[in-house]
């Protein structure tokens, strides 16, 4: 078998992630903030130790400005359904996960104005760009570091710091970097910033992250338990109503432990010279079609493509079943990036590389991916 979809779900999980799971169930078992028992401080220790470990990772000096979410997509929600208000201005792109999107759309519905932007050329939405779209109603601009179905790399360090100096906040959603490339809130201006753990972070499933910036105070999306008084609860509990998920959060602390240990740096390189092999072998099959940018020292490792007229989903289920190769295929929960690359409303297929591929892996997929292309000459 091989994985090849690590930019839906990183798999498989580093050394140390199942075992800090298990511990917490076997062992831990308490809630963090509920009770004064041994194990309910147990579980309030190990929250806040890996609330540290994110922050670290993530460039944030203060870790109780990193909220506890259940993914990427609730981060995100719970940011902008908080920010945003009827009469304010959205600034966004067209590379948007529907996560993005969607909830935009829905804040449009009731009465906020958003802007899409498109890049004037190539793979990238600049600060020139945003710009120009500023008004005095801006309240945000928000912006994926990375298109998760171009993998382009956004400039969001130049998008940031135009932001910072027009007094308007700055969204990043790093769902598809954070783990994957080298993310500094503070140098690179971000006011808000969402985060998977799930993805290039390895942990598990049902983690996610919010980091934002001192003063940015967005109202709760959920209400109830925060273990304490909600009226007098601070960020970040009053933002984490409900039992947090110890387990995962445990996981998700082990992951950024492999992580810190190899760094991301590290691992950064080792996963472009995996992109750049995908990228030259579909290059050179006829009839493939491959998305985004052609240097892999500008994308996340994804790399997105289409075999002549076949459907995409009919190509995944070949790679599945005739070679045992595990790709994305469809629209990726990104219908405005496809619409964007031309590729609606079949969409592409997806091979995201992950730190535990091998040349091997690729190889055999674009073995795979000739042998497809053949037949359907």
């Amino acid at each position: 078998m091989i994985y090849l979809d690590n930019a839906a779900t990183s798999f498989p999980k580093p050394p140390g992630v199942a075992g800090a799971m298990g511990r917490v169930v076997a062992e831990v078992g308490g809630s963090p903030g509920r009770s004064s028992h041994r194990m309910a401080l147990e579980a309030a220790r190990l929250v806040f130790a890996v609330r540290e470990k994110a922050a670290a990772l993530l460039g944030v000096d203060d870790s109780s400005r990193i909220v506890f979410t259940k993914n990427a997509t609730e981060s995100i929600n719970l940011a902008l359904k908080g920010l945003v208000r009827a009469g304010d201005h959205v600034v966004t792109t067209a590379f948007e996960h529907d996560s993005v999107a969607a909830t935009l759309r829905a804040l449009e519905a009731a009465g906020a104005e958003v802007t899409r932007l498109r890049p004037a050329k190539g793979h990238t939405v600049g600060p020139d760009d945003v710009r120009k779209a500023l008004r005095p109603a801006t309240r945000m601009v928000v912006m994926t570091h990375a298109s998760n179905v171009l993998g382009a790399i956004q400039p969001i360090a130049e998008v940031g710091g135009l932001c910072r100096s027009r007094g308007v906040l700055f969204m990043a959603d790093c769902a598809q970097t954070a783990g994957a490339l080298p993310v500094d809130a503070e140098s690179m201006a971000i006011d808000v910033l969402a985060a998977t753990g799930h993805k290039s972070l390895l942990g598990p499933q049902g983690t996610g992250l919010l980091y934002l910036r001192e003063g940015v105070e967005p109202a709760p999306l959920l209400h109830g338990g925060t273990g304490s008084a909600d009226r007098d609860a601070e960020t970040p509990e009053r933002l984490e109503a409900g039992t947090l998920n110890t387990p995962g959060i445990a996981g998700l602390g082990a992951a950024i432990d492999f992580l810190a240990e190899r760094t991301v740096a590290a691992l950064r390189e080792r996963e472009i010279e995996l992109t750049a092999r995908l990228l030259e072998g579909l290059a050179s099959i006829k009839g493939v079609t491959v998305l985004g940018p052609r240097e892999p020292e500008k994308r996340v490792p994804l790399v997105s493509f289409n075999i002549g007229g076949l459907d995409p989903q009919q190509v995944g289920m070949r790679l599945d079943g005739d070679f045992s190769i595990m790709v994305r295929c469809g629209l990726h929960c990104a219908p405005d990036a496809h619409s964007l690359a031309g590729t609606m409303p079949r969409g592409a297929v997806r091979a995201s590389p992950g730190c535990f591929t091998t040349e091997d892996h690729i190889d055999a997929l674009i073995a795979a991916v000739k042998e497809i292309a053949a037949g359907a000459a």
